[in-house]
């Protein structure tokens, strides 16, 4: 039903995909417009109207090593590096 179409973003000029996918979305949605830029034009848009990411500094519960996070850790939580949360995560904890 859909199909692959090529437009042209109106930020940066490049042609992008919007695929069909993308166009069964937006018709779900029921969004009338396509999107006028490319995904790369709207991340950054949306990225800058948020602001840079605040990062607070927390010493890792499991290895001790300094480690910052996007949140402002609380004393009753542990917090980890990220190597030992990924450790953690594998573990299934």
């Amino acid at each position: 039903m859909y199909e692959d179409k090529t437009l042209k973003c109106k930020e940066c000029g490049a042609d992008f995909i919007f695929t069909a996918g993308e166009q069964e979305f937006y018709a779900e949605r029921g969004f009338q417009n396509e999107p006028q830029r490319c995904k790369s034009c709207r991340d950054n848009r949306k990225n800058a109207a948020r602001g840079p990411r605040e990062y607070f500094t927390a010493t890792c519960a499991a290895c001790g090593k300094e480690a910052k996070v996007p949140f402002e850790p609380k004393t009753d939580r542990p917090v980890y590096c990220s190597d030992c949360f990924a450790k953690l995560k594998e573990q299934g904890e």
